[in-house]
């Protein structure tokens, strides 16, 4: 490293802290905070800061440097003398310009993120205050830094994202929203990541397997208002009513899977075809002798509100059990996909169908198979959706039909199929579970919830897009 990049290095690490412990002073004597503590807190962010960036940063840059030049220098090679050109330029701003370049996928965040301020601000009344701009700052230092350490990751590199995303809008989400880590709200976002949760699991093998199901919001649907309709079927048990719609469910799956494993090129219009026909055979079946179509009232089992409300308890722990079926099913699948010969039979298949076959493993055993169980799921779904909401309704799936491919997509699930897992796909939803929280209270609407989630994807997906494929590094 040349002396006037550790110079750059050093004052620009100053005015970092500078900054940041200024914004703090000013937070607090706005704030009415004591003297002592604004001026104790202040020595210690610029302290914590100066230490931090000198460990991350310019120790981090040595050793690169060192790396580039050992890795770079031929063996039994003389040392090459220093040109006085290269240092002429190199003191004149060429090293400035390779430090932008270096950072530009940095540079680039914090641009977006300060055109989100802006919209966040132009569209949502009192969102410019001191505490927000505070919170903002905080979420630029941790992307910025997880950018920075982002190429020292080498494996799981997508769930080290997904994390950090998470860290940072819990982090947020804890300055600018009033009561946003309280418990009431912490028991609201694990209910509703659990729905989703449990909505993303059949996708997420399908997309490991280089496939996409489009149905899964419509058997949601369909499963909330037929469950609904057999409940008020005199003499029907409820719980057969429940197996009834949980079959009904890994049929509609398996005959997806079929149809979209004979017809490959067009699978994803075949599964967004079925959604519509199970759809719409649901409503016209469950509308019989009545005005109204969509819609299902009648009682629900206590059991079944029980397991999905709020409200629900286990085993007289004021936690629903909901979020624990969502906790168990998960760690079992994140298990077995690991650790049984069908998991690893599902990526290899995603990884390179040519050789999969090569080893006798039927295609479309796995295909149909996923197929089925996200039917299943799906169903199963909408089963408890019924519990929560008390009514049918066959929109209620209608939110799940991109949101199960954005968790996929932001967990780092490839859509190309062969790498990823439930595990990253827990971490997709948990990210977008918290986000939503979040906007809703600074009081952003749905349309401006959309437009944000859409911000979010796009610069993941090109994060992970950047990785080859799994079949590209054999």
């Amino acid at each position: 490293m040349t002396r006037s990049a550790h110079l750059f290095y050093k004052w620009l690490g100053f005015v970092i802290a500078v900054l940041i412990a200024g914004v703090g002073t000013i937070l607090g004597v706005v704030e009415e905070v004591p003297l002592q503590h604004v001026i104790f807190f202040t020595a210690a962010t610029v302290a914590l800061v100066l230490w931090g960036w000198h460990h991350f940063s310019i120790r981090w840059v040595y050793k690169q440097d060192e790396i580039g030049l050992e890795s770079a220098r031929p063996p039994e090679a003389a040392v090459r003398e220093p040109d006085p050109q290269e240092e002429e330029a190199n003191e004149s701003g060429g090293f400035l310009r390779n430090l932008i370049y270096r950072i530009r996928t940095i540079l680039i965040g914090v641009a977006l993120l300060i055109i989100l301020f802006l919209i966040l601000t132009a569209t949502v009344d009192g969102f410019f205050t001191a505490r927000n701009i505070f919170a903002s700052i905080i979420l630029v230092i941790l992307l910025a830094l997880a950018v920075a350490l982002n190429r020292y990751v080498t494996t799981n590199k997508s769930a080290y994202i997904g994390v950090t995303v998470l860290v940072g809008l819990f982090v947020v989400g804890s300055l600018v929203v009033d009561g946003f880590f309280s418990a009431i709200n912490f028991k609201s976002m694990l209910v509703f990541a659990a729905f989703l949760g449990l909505a993303c699991l059949g996708q997420t093998l399908v997309v490991l397997l280089g496939g996409l199901d489009l149905s899964i919001p419509f058997i949601i649907g369909s499963a909330n208002i037929a469950l609904a309709y057999l409940f008020g079927i005199e003499g029907l048990p409820n719980w057969l009513a429940v197996l009834i719609i949980l079959g009904l469910g890994a049929c509609i799956g398996a005959v997806t899977g079929f149809l979209s494993f004979r017809l490959q090129g067009q699978a994803l219009i075949v599964s967004l075809g079925v959604g519509f026909a199970v759809a719409g055979g649901t409503q016209i079946v469950t509308s019989i002798g009545t005005r109204y179509a969509g819609n299902v009232h009648g009682a629900v089992p206590g059991w079944l509100t029980n397991i999905a409300a709020m409200n629900g308890e286990t085993f007289g722990l004021k936690v629903p059990p909901v979020i624990l079926i969502w906790i168990v099913v998960a760690v079992l699948l994140i298990i077995a996909m690991r650790n049984t010969v069908y998991g690893r039979n599902l990526y290899a298949l995603g990884g390179s169908r040519t050789a999969a076959r090569r080893l006798s493993i039927s295609e479309r055993k796995y295909w149909v198979g996923v197929y089925t169980i996200s039917g299943f799921i799906a169903a199963m779904t909408g089963s408890l959706l019924l519990g929560w909401s008390g009514s049918g309704f066959i929109g209620v799936g209608n939110p799940y039909l991109f949101t199960t491919l954005a968790a996929v997509v932001i967990g780092g699930t490839s859509l190309l199929g062969g790498w990823g897992g439930y595990g990253f796909t827990v971490i997709g939803v948990l990210v977008l579970q918290v986000l939503t929280s979040f906007l809703v209270g600074i009081g952003l609407n749905y349309e401006g919830q959309q437009f944000v989630f859409g911000l979010l994807i796009i610069p993941l997906v090109a994060l992970y897009a950047r990785s080859p494929h799994i079949r590209n590094q054999i």
